[in-house]
């Protein structure tokens, strides 16, 4: 949250005329309950997302297959980690067992983009967002979903991975950033990357 994730996936799709496939956290009716009582309202905020997810990639299966590249803002793993996170044992049981049998086979993607920044960042970028449940998300929480994130991708190697320091990244204000990632990305074919932009200056 906050690293800008889904701006760069707009600016993909439009750059590369690309289909987007983008989360809907707003139309989560337990979201902002779960910000005001994350262990109260866990489990169904969880469920929602879960459904909703499964829902929008089989409905992206089931279209033409001719259809151009689709740039996503979330893997569906990442609903997993979160729960993992949110819930409590016999939570998770559960939410492994619907997940389960929802079935969900989700296409490997042809390559994962990571942006990385530390929790200050995040949390200044979204307090000036200032949407909703969001400015409800302290620092504790969202340095632990941080830490998620680092550990999961340490590990992932389902797909190329390109990792990149959003720290100064500005993909809002600044053609030259957002050029500077599509010229390294389109290099990215197999394996594990990592991208440190280049500051520019006026």
């Amino acid at each position: 949250m906050g690293v800008g994730k889904t701006k760069l996936t707009k600016m993909l799709a439009n750059t590369f005329n690309y289909e987007t496939l983008l989360e809907t956290p707003e139309v989560n009716p337990f979201l902002e309950r779960f910000y005001q009582n994350r262990k109260q309202s866990a489990l169904p905020t969880q469920l929602f997302f879960l459904f909703e997810r499964a829902r929008k990639i089989q409905g992206m299966r089931q279209g033409d297959m001719f259809e151009p590249v689709t740039v996503a803002d979330f893997l569906m793993e990442k609903d997993r980690l979160f729960a993992q996170l949110n819930l409590d044992a016999d939570e998770m049981a559960l939410y492994d067992n619907i997940s389960t049998h929802l079935a969900v086979e989700a296409p490997t993607p042809d390559l994962v983009i990571y942006l990385q920044a530390p929790v200050s960042v995040l949390y200044q970028r979204i307090q000036q967002r200032a949407q909703g449940s969001d400015l409800a998300l302290d620092k504790a929480y969202l340095s632990q979903l941080v830490d998620a994130y680092t550990e999961f991708f340490h590990y992932y190697s389902a797909a190329p991975l390109l990792i990149v320091n959003a720290s100064e990244f500005d993909l809002t204000n600044d053609q030259q950033d957002y050029q500077q990632l599509i010229d390294f990305m389109l290099t990215v074919t197999s394996g594990r990357h990592y991208y440190n932009p280049t500051p520019s200056f006026i």
